[in-house]
């Protein structure tokens, strides 16, 4: 890492940030982009993307500056585990339903952590999805079955 990049973290953050950015920009120019009284589709890809590209700048600029300490090792371990919880959600919410795809994407996310214990992460899943259930399924009225076909839902 040079040594005018003070804070290693505040610069590959905000160098996301800014490739995520521009590039939901460069999707957004694909479409129409409206006014901001009748928005097309590329209006709120293009804002947020704005957004997100300012917001890296800023990170960037910041790393040039203010002290910080390096980059910690890369969490494999850690990541395989997230992403699987949210590839499982993906694959679980039409068969098992949102409770059990909710319980999977909680419990696997929460033992990628240190601190995981079994109980709490149980009462972490269960308070998630009961939540789920409240605000998607009963008051917003999603079409998303509670427990799926695969357990007799």
């Amino acid at each position: 890492m040079p040594s005018f990049i003070r804070h290693p973290k505040d610069f590959w953050t905000g160098i996301i940030f800014l490739c995520i950015g521009l590039a939901a920009i460069i999707i957004g120019l694909d479409y129409s982009m409206g006014t901001a009284g009748k928005m097309g589709p590329a209006y709120f890809p293009t804002i947020l993307g704005g957004l997100l590209a300012l917001i890296g700048l800023v990170a960037v600029g910041r790393s040039f500056f203010i002290d910080g300490e390096p980059i910690g090792k890369f969490a494999v371990k850690e990541l395989v585990l997230i992403l699987t919880g949210v590839l499982l959600f993906g694959v679980l919410i039409r068969g098992a339903g949102l409770v059990a795809a909710t319980f999977a994407l909680i419990l696997f996310s929460a033992y990628a952590s240190t601190k995981f214990s079994w109980r709490n992460g149980i009462l972490l899943a269960a308070g998630a999805a009961t939540f789920s259930v409240v605000v998607f399924v009963k008051l917003l009225g999603l079409p998303i079955a509670i427990i799926g076909p695969w357990f007799g839902g």
